[in-house]
């Protein structure tokens, strides 16, 4: 995340909590966010410094008047006003980790050979928030490499139970062991 979308998710974050309105605004910059994915040129094009500044605004105007509230539509029109609407991800994300701190959620990403079942993931996710006393958002990544087991990512942490995890501890042990043999 750039330090710029840093700053301006959070002064975003702090202007909609002193309204009460971190649900709202959150919900709606992650709708944004999907639509923008889909459509990263239009980001692109509220960036570009040789379309009119007034003929940009316009085109947020067109497109989000009436649809969300004013704080998103303001906060794109300033990103557009500086021409740093690409940053808009960045500025999402800031806003995305305060909010989850406030609300206490914590984004677990768990990868598996093979997609979880839904009462697989239920189980999961309750038992990751009996122990951290948080919300979870969980996330099931496949990678068929994994074998086995699960592989948990959170915090900047990660919990390796996967089968190709154990066979490459067992496989260093075994040239460790070799290697004191000889």
């Amino acid at each position: 995340m750039s330090s710029l979308g840093g700053n301006y998710g959070s002064a975003l974050y702090s202007a909609a909590l002193s309204e009460n309105l971190t649900d709202e605004v959150y919900n709606e910059l992650t709708e944004l966010e999907d639509v923008f994915a889909k459509e990263p040129q239009y980001l692109k094009l509220l960036s570009a410094a040789n379309v009119a500044k007034e003929e940009r605004l316009k085109l947020v105007d067109d497109c989000l008047s009436g649809k969300v509230h004013p704080y998103v539509i303001n906060f794109i029109k300033i990103l557009t006003e500086k021409s740093l609407a690409t940053h808009y991800s960045d500025c999402v994300k800031a806003y995305r980790e305060r909010y989850y701190f406030d609300n206490g959620i914590m984004p677990v990403t768990a990868v598996t050979a093979v997609p979880l079942s839904d009462s697989q993931s239920k189980r999961l996710t309750d038992k990751i928030a009996s122990i951290s006393g948080k919300k979870i958002i969980l996330t099931n990544k496949v990678d068929p490499s994994c074998l086995g087991g699960v592989k948990l990512s959170y915090d900047s942490k990660q919990i390796d139970g996967t089968v190709s995890h154990r066979l490459k501890e067992v496989q260093e042990l075994l040239k460790l062991d070799a290697s004191q043999a000889t």
